[in-house]
This record gives C-alpha cells, structure tokens and sequence, in this order.
C-alpha cells in the first residue's frame, strides 16, 4: 500500500505555484431552460503546478531528488499553501479562538481539527489532517490549555485527545488555532526537464494533487 512520507515539498518552490480549490459541480439544463446543479464531492479538492516556483540549477535538482524520493505518484507529502495554511485571517496570528472543533460531552476525548469558510448562507466544513507540530493551540470555553498537560496531538491525522481528568464538560465550546499543511502526491509520473541555460533550468509542469489520508 503506498506510504505517506510526513516531509515537506520544498517550501521555497511552493512559495512561487499557482493554484487552488477545484469543486466538481454537475448541470443539467431542462428544456425550459432551468438548471438542477448537484456535488459528487463534498470536500473541495485542491491542485497546484509548482513549475511556476522552480527558477534555478539548484531547485531544479531538489525537486527531481523529491520526486524520485516519493517514487512520481506513490507517495504522499505535505504541501504548504501560500494562500491558505492557518487557521486565522492572512497576516493575523493565530490563536486558540479561531476556529470551533464542537461541544463537549463529559465524555469525548477526541476531536478533529478543522476549518470553517464562509457562515452567512452555506458554510463549509474543511477536514484539517496535517496540522503543523507545536502550532497548534486549544482552549474550552476560552481559557488556553496546554498541550502535554491537557491534550496531545496527532499531527500525522489532526485529532486533538484530551487528557483524562481534562476532558472539556457537557456543553463545553472547543476551539482552536493552528498552522497546517495539505496532504498531497504529485500527480504525474513523469517530469519533463528544460535545461534552457547553463545556470539556470525550468521545469514546465509540476503538478500536484490534493489527496485524502
């Protein structure tokens, strides 16, 4: 079965790829001219080519070393995404307020890390499954808790386990902040290399595929 290797695509070349969310949305028009639109998904799927960010001998060659490393398409990887990767605004800080996980029960030990978008009409829930070690920050009911002495974190999966004795009470509001990276593989197996200079080279087309662990 493939493997999910938990290392990091080159940051410096994530920086410089285009990319985003890809929803899969099916029309079918009636012959009075009204539309019936449904989801076959519902998580939204993101996709990315990081040619874009490759712009020397040097990178070229540490995205052809990571490429074989993950075997092409085999292997799993984090990614981190310019444009989405905390659970706060861009350019805020994050905190242990920003984002609802749910309600205790007096029972529960475990919950999930994610993130909400939008709230007015439709908000969509996005599953968070490879959060960043040591960002993340929790709080019931608005007071912080501390990792190892309250909770642990699984940050190959993105579940929060309470502590036994600190489990958060019946109604109790659990929330949380947190860095994350995105699950991803690359999605060809073949990597078409441009030695266009001596000193420099471009790789046309990397890319790289959401995936879910």
């Amino acid at each position: 079965m493939p493997a999910f290797h938990e290392t990091l695509f080159p940051l410096d070349i994530a920086l410089g790829a285009a990319g985003g969310p890809e929803r899969a949305t099916e029309i079918v028009t009636t012959l009075t001219g009204r539309e019936e639109r449904n989801t076959r998904l519902a998580h939204s799927r993101r996709r990315w080519d990081a040619g874009y960010g490759v712009t020397s001998l040097a990178q070229l060659s540490s995205v052809v070393a990571f490429f074989e490393e993950r075997r092409g398409r085999l292997h799993g990887f984090r990614w981190r995404d310019r444009l989405d990767h905390a659970s706060c605004a861009p350019g805020a800080t994050v905190t242990p307020l920003d984002q609802p996980l749910g309600a205790g029960t007096g029972a529960q030990a475990q919950f999930a890390l994610a993130k909400t978008y939008g709230g007015a009409h439709a908000p969509y829930r996005r599953p968070i499954a490879k959060p960043v070690a040591g960002s993340v920050r929790v709080a019931v009911n608005g007071v912080e808790r501390m990792a190892g002495s309250h909770f642990t974190l699984d940050a190959s999966s993105g579940t929060l386990t309470f502590l036994p004795g600190h489990l958060p009470a019946a109604g109790a509001s659990v929330t949380a902040g947190f860095l994350f990276d995105v699950p991803v593989r690359f999605d060809t197996d073949f990597l078409e290399v441009n030695l266009t200079a001596f000193e420099a080279g471009a790789i046309p087309r990397i890319p790289i595929l959401e995936i879910r662990p």
